[in-house]
Order: structure tokens, then sequence, then C-alpha cells
């Protein structure tokens, strides 16, 4: 663990964020030794116009302390949620997988060239959904492997904007079109927001909404593919096949949060997926969801002045769900994004750890200037938790952590830091704090910033 929080972490890049359906963002490649974290820039940032869009790889190797950011795309579009996908192929090379924000019909792919080694790419392929989706455009990017299936799944948000997903056979060089996993009747802007993790060999388990938290109130539901079936908690097969499937009603899945029931006196309702991570056979889940709405727990119409959020912590032993409260996540981040707050993240190979992002210090109660990172750890599976701040008096919002997995012995939490206007106008760097085994570089002050690196363009 990092034994002294409170200290200046690393700047990884000095222009970046992401939004929170895309994984992984970030990877530890323990063969390399290195660091790997997608971003995308803003024009707002460092480099400005010029570099505004950018679908940017940082990688840092901790061996030696070098840094390095490397472009995948020049000038994509300034939109956090085009973040990048990273996954490591059986042969050491990188997959980075990447769309636009609903402005166009393609998910985009690069393969590197280099067994660990971000700095050549292949050049960058396309997977058009136009038919598909009907001209309605493609977003996110998902990737997970299953050994067993020796197939690579990517989740994408695409016709109808349901859960879909594409196949490849071969480690992420080439995709096809894999089906739909839900559908239903649109209402508002989109049919479920999902999270995923796999278990690497023949698991894949999600949570996911019915729609989005301004157009309804949300229940946040649980399922698992496993040999090409869907199924619920229990075990039980609710849609098979999973590849080419038309879609199925989310609601079939298992509840972990409903609409409107009360914890601790608060009535929660409008639920939106955070986090998943798995280790074992247990789940640990991170939701979000409006307190005490005052329109009452039945709204349905957009909000524009919700001003209590919680974080939930959500547990799963194999056999069922338990849902406990996490921390005050304060009020809408955005005005015109009542639900989006600082959100948290499940430690993946520690899943009674959590980091959160909020402007509400959870030991005290009190509120503060910006939003701040705090470490929480429970000893019975969520129902308790002790707090510890990574940030205090900042003077910038700390945004959206996140714990890189890929290396057990590697304990690195990341965020960005900065001013954020809009998910497509923001002046953020993205940081982290890393504890390695011995041997790796420490302390984390004797690395060298990304800021004094260049940019490369990876081709």
């Amino acid at each position: 663990m990092v034994n002294s929080f409170l200290q200046e972490p690393l700047v990884l890049n000095n222009n970046g964020a992401w939004c929170w359906f895309q994984d992984e963002r970030a990877l530890i490649d323990s063969a390399a030794n290195t660091l790997l974290v997608g971003s995308v820039a803003a024009p707002e940032g460092q480099g400005g116009a010029e570099r505004g869009g950018n679908i940017e790889v940082a990688v840092v190797n901790l061996a030696t302390g070098q840094s390095r950011v490397h472009v995948l795309h020049e000038r994509l579009e300034a939109d956090d949620h085009n973040a990048p996908a990273l996954f490591i192929r059986p042969d050491g090379r990188y997959v980075a997988m990447y769309a636009k924000h609903k402005t166009d019909n393609y998910s985009r792919w690069r393969v590197s060239t280099k067994a660990h080694d971000a700095s050549e790419w292949e050049p960058e392929q396309q997977f058009d959904w136009t038919e598909l989706a009907d001209g309605r455009g493609a977003t996110y990017s998902n990737l997970h492997a299953l050994s067993a299936k020796g197939r690579v799944y990517n989740f994408v948000r695409a016709i109808n904007d349901d859960p879909t997903l594409m196949i490849s056979e071969d480690d992420g060089s080439t995709w096809s079109y894999g089906g739909k996993l839900f559908t239903r009747p649109k209402i508002g802007y989109v049919n479920g927001y999902t999270r995923y993790v796999s278990n690497g060999t023949d698991r894949i388990d999600l949570i996911t909404t019915d729609h989005h938290p301004r157009d309804f109130n949300n229940s946040i539901y649980h399922g698992y593919i496993q040999g090409d079936a869907l199924h619920d908690a229990e075990g039980k097969v609710v849609s098979k096949p999973v590849i080419g499937s038309a879609g199925i009603n989310q609601a079939a899945l298992t509840t972990v949060f409903e609409a409107g029931s009360t914890l601790d006196g608060d009535v929660l309702t409008h639920g939106w997926t955070t986090d998943l991570r798995r280790r074992g056979t247990d789940l640990a889940a991170i939701v979000t969801c409006r307190a005490n709405d005052v329109n009452g727990p039945l709204q349905r119409e957009q909000m524009l002045d919700v001003d209590d959020h919680r974080l939930l912590y959500a547990r799963f032993d194999g056999v069922r769900w338990k849902l406990h409260p996490l921390a005050v996540a304060g009020p809408g981040l955005l005005p015109h994004e009542q639900d989006y707050t600082g959100l948290g993240a499940v430690d993946p190979n520690d899943l009674d750890r959590v980091y959160i992002s909020a402007p509400v210090d959870p030991r005290t109660g009190k509120a503060t200037e910006h939003y701040e990172i705090y470490r929480g750890v429970t000893s019975d599976a969520g129902a308790s938790w002790t707090w510890e701040a990574v940030t205090e008096g900042s003077t910038v919002d700390n945004l959206r952590p996140m714990v890189v997995p890929g290396d057990p012995s590697v304990h690195a939490v990341c965020w960005f830091r900065g001013s954020m206007a809009s998910s497509q106008a923001y002046e953020t760097e993205i940081v982290a704090l890393v504890d390695a085994p011995r041997g790796w570089l420490s302390p984390l002050s004797t690395l060298e910033s990304a800021e004094s690196q260049p940019l490369t363009a990876g081709t």
C-alpha cells in the first residue's frame, strides 16, 4: 500500500480526462514494468486546439521513471466519452479501441507493432455501424478477453442505443458484429449504462441500468455471460445464445439496486452504474443515486436541481447481493448533467478498499471547497467504513478515480484534476499515486513528470 497520502502525485499526462463507461482505461503491464493510461485531450488544456480531441495513451516506465504520451488519433473529437479501452494480447502487443460520442458510426482500433511497446502502432482500422445502427452513431469501448473461448469481446453502445457487442477471434486484429445484450423501447437518451468485469477465462459479469437517470428512475441489474448464455445472478439462463442475439429486457436479470428503496432512512432513486470488480467468486460494485429527490421516487422528467447524491457499495458473495451506504456524493457535478458525481472505484485486488471523489469529507460530513479523493476500507463487506484523505485542501477538483488492474503487486490509483465545464470542455491533468515492489522506482516524487515529455504520434 502507499505508505503516505497527502503527497504530490505523479503527473502522467498534462491534458486529459475520461468517462467511466470504457474499460480498461488503464493497465499495468508487468512484463514491461509500465503503467498505461488512455485519455482524451481537450482544447482548453495544454497544447490547445492543436491537441484537442487527441486520443492518447500515457506510458510510465516504473523502473526508470521515464514517461511519454503516445497519440493514437489526432484531433478525433474533444469528448471524454472517446477514451480508449486497452487490452494486452497473449503475444504482448496492445490493442486500443475507441469511438466518437454518437457523432459518427465507427468503432476504431489500433494494434501496437511490438510487444509491450506503445511507441508504434499499425494503421487504424474501423468497424462501420452505419447500416446496423441506421446511421445513429456508436459510443464507448470495453475490451474483455475469455481465454477458454479464444475470443475478445468489445461492448459498445449502438443500435437503438442498446448495449451491443463485437467479437474477435484473432486477439483484436479483426472484428465482427456479435449481437445485442439488451433492448427495449427507448425512453429518452439511451437504453442502459453497463459496466463489465471478466475473470479472463470463461465469464464476464455486468451491471446495467434501465435508461439514463435523468430520463428514468433507474434500477440496477446484474447478470453474467458464460458458455454463450446470459445468466442472472443465481445462474438461471435468461438468454441463449449471446452471439447473434436480438437482445432481451435487462429487467430479466437480478436486481442489485431497486429504485425507490429506502436505506438508512433515505429514499434512493435514479441509480447509475459506476464501477464493478471481481476477486475470486466475489463481486463488488459502486453505484450512484439520488437521495430524497424533491419530486419523489417516481420522478420521470429531467431535473436540473438535484443537490443530494449518494455513493452505494454493493457486495456479491457468489450467492446474493448486499447493498450498503458508502458516502455522500454531493450535488450534481455539472449543471446540465444533474446525475454526474465525482464517482468512485473499487480496488480490483482488494474488494474491501475503495477510492471516491466527493465535495463532502466522509470523515466529518462537512463540505469542502473542491472535490477531494478519499480512500475507504471496510472489514465487514461494506457495512461500515474507515476513511483517509488522499488529497486535501486542493485548489482544483479531483475527479473520477480508478485503481489500475493488471498486476496485484502494483497499487496504482489514477484520477484527473483541474476544472471541468462539460464532457467536451475541461482543463485537467491526469495524475497517479503508485506503490510497487522493491526494485521499482520509489518514492513517487522522483518520477519524471509527463509535462516535460514530448508527444509522439505512435505511427
